[in-house]
């Protein structure tokens, strides 16, 4: 999801991790959402994927200290017509990220919402997914599926892609419907669902139309702190297993 990509790119550059957030949604909400103009782009991932361009010469800074982005916006829109004919397309976006790799601790990719070449591309190129999940009556469903393009990605793709966590998000406390998809998830899940849990905060929803992350748009909300949590158990985890 939109926020998890943003905020999660953003807390673990404020631990001073070097980290790169990747936008391959047409949309480009991940653009705006750190500032970057979008009608302003001379450039964008579209001429990575279509025309081969080096991933270093689209980076552009965000102004958030340690955070980098490889901008979108919709010039990617018609992209998957355009791969389709393209050999090796499911592989374009591996293939170009890795020459970054010693330069950024963390290559975060924000993916469209929907299965398509753009999300395969992002899935081949990964070392794990994180999973956003909402604290919704139909969160399981919409989990199977997901959970069932994981596995054909790793079988046909990237066998040695890996699942990072499910991460709650959406979370109102003031119901029980929250609290229940939550224990039924971490029961059938157990050791796969991330402590931080994202609430449902309007602070949250207002930082994209300000671009800015939710903590330099309000550093105090419980949408902050709850993004500040999910990065320190990344990075908790990358160390215990180091």
């Amino acid at each position: 999801m939109l926020h998890t990509a943003i905020n999660l790119a953003a807390s673990l550059a404020a631990a001073e991790r070097p980290t790169l957030l990747v936008d391959i949604d047409p949309q480009g909400n991940a653009t705006s959402g750190v500032g970057v103009d979008k009608s302003d782009l001379r450039h964008t991932i579209y001429d990575l994927l279509i025309n081969e361009a080096d991933a270093k010469s689209l980076i552009v800074d965000t102004g958030v200290p340690f955070l980098h982005i490889i901008p979108s916006n919709a010039d990617l829109t018609g992209s998957e017509l355009e791969l389709a004919t393209q050999s090796g397309r499911e592989q374009k976006l591996k293939y170009a990220l890795a020459a970054l790799s010693e330069q950024y601790r963390y290559i975060i990719i924000d993916c469209p919402p929907s299965l398509n070449l753009l999300t395969i591309n992002a899935m081949t190129a990964a070392d794990s997914v994180l999973i956003p999940l909402q604290c919704e009556y139909y969160a399981m469903e919409g989990l199977s599926q997901i959970l069932q393009t994981i596995r054909l990605i790793q079988k046909n793709l990237n066998p040695l892609l890996k699942i990072e966590g499910i991460l709650l998000t959406m979370f109102d406390a003031r119901g029980n419907l929250g609290k229940e998809v939550a224990t039924e998830i971490r029961t059938h899940f157990p050791g796969q669902v991330f402590e931080a849990v994202i609430p449902r905060n309007v602070r949250l929803a207002e930082a994209p139309s300000h671009g800015k992350p939710i903590m330099y748009y309000d550093i105090t909300s419980r949408g902050a702190v709850s993004y500040l949590q999910l990065a320190r158990e990344i990075i908790l985890k990358e160390t215990l297993h180091a």
